[in-house]
Parts: structure tokens; sequence; C-alpha cells
């Protein structure tokens, strides 16, 4: 495989640490376009990865630093916009695609893997829909592209696991909106070792792969077994969806938004992988019990420190 030029948007969040990390040992040479380098420069003393303060939704200079590049990778995503503001949405997963493949073309750069999500561009809530927009886009581009639709992605720092542990550690009991909504974890390496392939191999392109770990798991059930892995004893409270509606729009003011309107709309959705999309690139999904484990296990740690240790 011969070593790319490669420009990732959004590297520096959860996944693209994971990415660039695995990037980097195929040879590759990566650009991360940032908005702060200085917030990240741990990732600039990897082997050829240059960090970039650049403004990703400014067209000529997107172009600017995508020429010469031999792919794009666009990890760019949201969770949440500010209160009753859809369009935070779309500027985050449509406007930007739609800039980002202009930019490719002025540049030349001829392809483009593309983060989506499972289920995108069903349902109610602004967060899959405006996926499923940006996914069309890319889709009537005229780039080789290849789009990546994960289930929750779990590891190390994760949104999920890591979310529920920081409020388990103070509630003894926990009320959960959609309790019964279905996710199938998918391991962060996992999600990078795909990416990694696809750059790697051309029979990718053109193609959408569907990710999801071993494991189907209700949202109740995840919040119980990082109680356990965390060694707490917790009571878990499935709300009926009239309350699970007003926790979310009381969360929605709460610091870090541990849930929002449009999160309880995308609830509505299971979140399941209909094709195996790790199998089809030659990857093995990994369990969560082979690492959440060992990482909840130490949120506790300090939590059984004697003092002055």
């Amino acid at each position: 495989m011969k070593p790319q030029s490669i420009v990732v948007l959004g590297g520096t969040g959860f996944v693209g640490r994971h990415l660039v990390t695995r990037l980097q040992r195929d040879g590759h040479s990566i650009t991360l376009l940032t908005r702060n380098r200085d917030l990240h420069r741990e990732l600039g003393v990897l082997p050829r990865v240059r960090i970039v303060n650049a403004d990703v939704h400014e067209p000529a200079m997107l172009a600017r630093h995508l020429a010469g590049a031999d792919a794009a990778i666009n990890l760019v995503g949201i969770l949440n916009g500010r209160r009753g503001r859809g369009n935070d949405f779309r500027a985050a997963h449509v406007e930007l695609t739609r800039t980002l493949i202009a930019a490719c073309a002025q540049a030349r750069v001829p392809r483009l893997v593309q983060m989506s999500a499972l289920r995108a561009g069903e349902g109610e809530s602004d967060y899959l829909r405006t996926r499923g927009e940006a996914e069309a886009l890319v889709r009537a581009s005229p780039l080789a592209w290849t789009i990546f639709r994960p289930s929750v992605i779990f590891g190390d720092g994760d949104g999920l696991f890591f979310r529920f542990a920081s409020l388990l550690r103070i509630a003894p009991v926990l009320p959960i909106a959609r309790a019964h909504a279905r996710f199938q974890p998918v391991h962060v390496g996992d999600v990078a070792e795909a990416f990694a392939r696809a750059i790697a191999h051309p029979h990718s392109i053109g193609h959408v792969y569907e990710l999801g770990g071993p494991e189907v798991v209700a949202l109740g059930d995840v919040v119980r077994r990082t109680a356990r892995m965390m060694g707490k004893h917790r009571l878990v409270l499935p709300l009926p969806d009239a309350l699970g509606f007003m926790q979310a729009c009381i969360g929605e003011w709460l610091p870090g938004k541990p849930i929002s309107r449009d999160n309880f709309r995308s609830l509505g959705l299971d979140s399941v992988a209909r094709e195996d999309g790790l199998g089809a690139l030659g990857i093995v999904a990994t369990p969560i019990d082979a690492v959440m484990p060992a990482l909840l296990a130490g949120q506790n740690l300090w939590e059984r420190k004697p003092r002055g240790s």
C-alpha cells in the first residue's frame, strides 16, 4: 500500500484521535484541521502528523489546505445544537459536507471518506435527518466516496459508558428516558480500523458500511452494566415517554446536556446494524466486556485512595 496524504476534519475528537494514530502507523501523512491547535499538541508529536488552525467552513481556506492531498476524511458531527436551533445540525453536517465536496473538487482531491450514523435519514430528529442529507450529497458527488454508519461508539473516554459513569458516581437512582432503545455498541478501535482499510483498499469505494459490535443492548442495560463494572449498586428507573420527554426538556438546560429533545427523538429508533460492515472489511468486532470493565473499574480508584496518597 502506497502511503497517502490525508486531510482529516474533526480529527481531534474521540474517534479522530484513535484514527489518526491508526493511519500514521500505515505511513500516511496526515493534516488535522482544527479551530485551536494548541489544545491538541499531543497529536502533533506523532510521526507525519501536522495540526493546522483552520476554519473548515470557509471554502477558500479549506481548498487551500486540501491542495495536494490524496484523500479527505470527514469526522465532523454534533449530537446537540443550541436549544431550539436545528440549523446547528444543518451547518455541521449538511453545509460543511457541501463545502468539503466543493473544496475537494477545487483542490482535485479524488477521495472522500465520510462519517455518518446508523439510521441516518430516518426518524424525526435533526441529528439523523441532517446525517441523511449529508450522505445524499456525498453519494451524488463525483468523488470516490465511502460512508460509514456506526452505532454508538465505545472506548476510553467515550460518550456512552463514561458519560453514565459520571452520573452513577453521584446518583443512587438514575431515571432513564426510552430505556428500551437498543444499540449495537462498536469499539472505537474497530471504527478506526474500518476507516484505515477503506483508505487502503479501492474496493470500498461507493459502499456504505454499517458498523456494529457483537452485542445488541438496551439503553437501560447499558446503565446497569456500567454500574456493575464500576462496582456500584444503583437503581435504574425507566421513564414513560411523557416523563422522558420532560427529562429531555430539562436536560437541555443542564451543564453538558446529558439529554436533549433531539436525543430523545433519536432514541425512538433502534441503532442496530442491518448488515455486518466490520465483517465485510475483515474486522472481528470487539466485545464490550473485553474493554470496558477494566476502564470503568479505574473510575473508582480515586474513591478508594486514602487521604494524602
